[in-house]
């Protein structure tokens, strides 16, 4: 038996990456899982995921832009229709321009905040009638530590996921009644496939751009999105059911450090 057996889960963001692993790990603890994303390759993500686990593993994979409400409510019915219920909704799909303040168009700025915000509002408010009918329900959102400590050319993504953690906390106050608990995840540096392109991009090997941003976290490394993907199989399953409006850094210790030069 797994710590989430018996459970239906959606995961936003699942063609790769952080919402794979996490669809991965949710299946291998039992739950039945639904891989959402934009892009169609997420029906291969799904298809690996069946692959790795055997033909017990429950998953399914649709195509989803979470900007788009009609979308979102057909793909949460269908899961309903299957099922009958949704326990889990992780809402981790996000944008990322890299570009400085005054450079930033309008439309980059709509962007990040339409599918970082707008769409984790748009899933939780389609998702959370269905789970306070059965007065249980968890909600997982991914924030990220640009919401904390920033870097150049990060304004609309560092503003878009500081309301991640308000809208998490007052969301968790909102549901708390109806036995529904809403945390936050906030990862740092993560070993992704999106990393793995900048050290490309720069010329360098991933192994190498890795290695060295390893070295400037305590616990000598990144994270793995298997590790992101353990941290959300807790905060879903029974463990953690008085934990709610929480915001949970994982980050091998790096952002409680004094950075070379703060003093």
């Amino acid at each position: 038996m797994g710590r989430l057996t018996g459970e239906t889960a959606v995961v936003t963001g699942a063609a790769q990456g952080i919402g794979r692993s996490i669809a991965k790990v949710m299946a291998q603890q039992g739950a039945a899982v639904m891989l959402w994303d934009v892009e169609e390759k997420v029906h291969g993500a799904a298809e690996k995921i069946r692959d790795d686990l055997g033909p017990s593993a429950k998953v399914q994979s649709f195509q989803v832009d979470i900007t788009n409400k009609d979308q979102i409510e057909r793909a949460v019915n269908k899961v309903v229709d299957d099922f009958q219920k949704i326990d889990i909704l992780v809402n981790n799909v996000a944008v990322l321009y890299f570009a400085p303040f005054l450079e930033t168009t309008d439309e980059m700025r709509d962007k990040t905040f339409d599918v970082n915000i707008k769409g984790m509002w748009n899933c939780s408010k389609v998702a959370a009638p269905f789970m306070i009918r059965q007065k249980h329900g968890r909600i997982i959102n991914m924030s990220s530590a640009a919401a904390i400590t920033s870097s150049k050319g990060l304004t609309a993504y560092s503003a878009s996921k500081g309301a991640i953690c308000a809208f998490s906390r007052a969301l968790a106050l909102d549901l708390a009644e109806y036995g529904i608990n809403v945390n936050t995840i906030i990862p740092c540096y993560v070993a992704t496939e999106g990393l793995r392109d900048v050290a490309l991009s720069m010329g360098v090997t991933p192994e190498e751009y890795l290695g060295n941003i390893g070295k400037t976290i305590p616990l000598g490394r990144l994270a793995s999105t298997e590790e992101i993907g353990d941290l959300a199989v807790f905060l879903a399953s029974k463990e953690s059911k008085y934990i709610t409006g929480q915001e949970i850094i994982i980050d091998g210790g790096n952002l409680i450090q004094t950075k070379k030069g703060d003093f």
